[in-house]
């Protein structure tokens, strides 16, 4: 695999069998090894290159040279994303009743007669209103926490890196997600770094796929006595 301009071998170079939609990389000579029959068709694409497509005639060898895109200017998609501070505080606005129950407030106050027990908040923590707020908010927390993590880690974001597309971009997305622990406390170099580092597993395991995820089993557990 060649660099058509400066005949430069060129590696990260993904090989595709359009047959048999089966893909690896080459290595870092430019070389690599296929199981082809003839007539399957071929595409060889990287990213900053015209891809090629050759079809197989009982080549003992394959010599490809990609062209460099020279004065070409990617399509950038940019789509508006709301920031999840202004999410949350839309929901909270919605919802002022459950976030109120949710967080009670004091349970003993101080007055000129002495302590007192809040009896608004105790009834808050122990009703099934209350029960039900708390458990409300805290699946808003959870769904406040991915929303952050989807405003950094961005289908756009990974495309311009690394130059997945379709599926591809949708496995990668799943596979490599980050935590929000981790989005949290990064910066933007970081997360470019955090990209790159895990397109680099993901090209060595090119159908590495996500894990099905199980159905919820719902059992009900008695106590016997």
């Amino acid at each position: 695999m060649y660099d058509s301009e400066r005949n430069q071998r060129l590696g990260e170079v993904q090989i595709r069998n359009l047959t048999t939609q089966k893909y690896q990389y080459n290595d870092y000579r430019g070389e690599f090894r296929i199981q082809v029959k003839p007539g399957d068709v071929l595409l060889f694409k990287k990213m900053g290159f015209n891809s090629d497509t050759v079809v197989y005639e009982k080549q003992q060898a394959l010599i490809i040279h990609l062209k460099e895109r020279i004065n070409a200017i990617e399509e950038v998609q940019v789509y508006g994303r709301r920031n999840p501070e202004d999410v949350l505080n839309e929901i909270k606005r919605d919802y002022r009743k459950a976030f109120e129950l949710a967080t009670p407030g004091e349970l003993f106050s101080v007055g000129r007669t002495g302590a007192g027990l809040n009896i608004s908040s105790l009834y808050n923590m122990v009703s099934k209103e209350g029960r039900n707020a708390k458990r409300f908010t805290r699946f808003i927390e959870k769904l406040h926490q991915q929303n952050i993590v989807d405003f950094y880690f961005t289908p756009e974001l990974v495309r311009n890196l690394i130059g997945l597309q379709g599926e591809e971009l949708k496995v990668f997305m799943q596979l490599f997600r980050p935590t929000y622990e981790f989005v949290e406390v990064t910066n933007h170099y970081k997360l470019v770094q955090y990209i790159k580092n895990k397109y680099e597993v993901f090209k060595l395991h090119p159908n590495l796929r996500p894990l099905r995820e199980l159905p919820d089993i719902k059992m009900d557990v008695k106590n016997e006595k």
